[in-house]
């Protein structure tokens, strides 16, 4: 399919998936991009992801905007074949080369994923303009900064398909009002609370950097069901230290090693899979800051 004006691929993604087959998905890891020319010389890109259906009760699907089916008259038909059909049926090599690549991830164990996102908090008001040194305390002051009305809150609504489109049902914030903002939209259009972690807050975090690396752990762990976890810039830091005991070899250049670590409003998912005799590995890294008039 295409983009749609103000769509971002992962949802674009999701959304031509089930116009086409009825079936709504979560993205899992990127597979990689095709590239080709068209009859007329245009070149066409194509970006591919694993996936899995989503339940229909599931958070995820609450949050995925309502799609309509695509018509009849632009689908030639839908069929479940195996994969040996499937190669013989595809017409490019690339596409032959993808099948396999799908294939081989299989057989190595890497396909079977859970998903971790990590947020950064969107634009927040300037703590000049906040503070309130002789009415409020420095952490009053930090804890209860809101987002900016237009760069921060509108980066917070097109949070919400892209969470949507990795089928995130569990959301897990510092307790301050600029990360419960940036997530709260996706939370409430799938129906959940947002978990408050006080260990993610600026100041716990330089009273125990432990304590957050704990959380950020656990969370990473968590394989029912794909979690964001929204954080702060100083916080960065401990997330990128435990993602990397989880990233391997070349991988382990994908996670941010210097500030500002992630820009406001961007997001960093990390596939995760469990490896021979039982170990963790992340097999995918992406980034994305989230297109800013999809959530308009």
């Amino acid at each position: 399919g295409k983009l749609e004006r103000g769509e971002s691929l992962r949802t674009c993604a999701v959304r031509e998936v089930t116009e086409e087959t009825g079936v709504p998905v979560a993205l899992g890891q990127p597979l990689g991009r095709v590239s080709y020319r068209l009859g007329a010389g245009t070149r066409k890109e194509v970006v591919y992801w694993a996936a899995r259906p989503l339940d229909p009760a599931s958070p995820a699907r609450r949050a995925q905007q309502a799609v309509t089916p695509a018509p009849a008259s632009e689908i030639d038909g839908v069929e479940w074949v195996r994969v040996k059909e499937a190669r013989k049926r595809l017409e490019r090599d690339a596409d032959r080369d993808l099948l396999g690549a799908l294939v081989d991830l299989w057989e190595d164990g890497k396909l079977d994923t859970w998903t971790f996102v990590l947020v950064r908090h969107a634009r927040a008001a300037k703590r000049s303009v906040w503070n309130r040194p002789k009415t409020r305390d420095k952490e009053t002051n930090e804890a209860t900064r809101p987002l900016t009305d237009d760069q921060g809150e509108v980066r917070a609504r097109a949070l919400v398909p892209v969470l949507a489109a990795y089928g995130v049902g569990r959301v897990v914030s510092s307790p301050w009002r600029r990360c419960v903002d940036t997530v709260a939209p996706y939370a409430r259009a799938a129906g959940i609370d947002v978990v408050a972690e006080p260990a993610l807050t600026e100041l716990a975090h330089a009273d125990s950097r432990k304590a957050a690396r704990k959380v950020v752990s656990d969370v990473l762990r968590h394989r029912d069901v794909p979690v964001a976890l929204c954080t702060h810039r100083p916080v960065l830091p401990s997330v990128m230290e435990v993602i990397s005991r989880y990233a391997p070899g070349k991988l382990l250049r994908s996670v941010p090693d210097r500030d500002p670590w992630l820009k406001t409003g961007e997001i960093m998912v990390v596939h995760l899979a469990r490896r021979p005799r039982g170990r963790i590995r992340a097999v995918a890294i992406e980034k994305q800051r989230p297109v800013l008039s999809e959530g308009r």
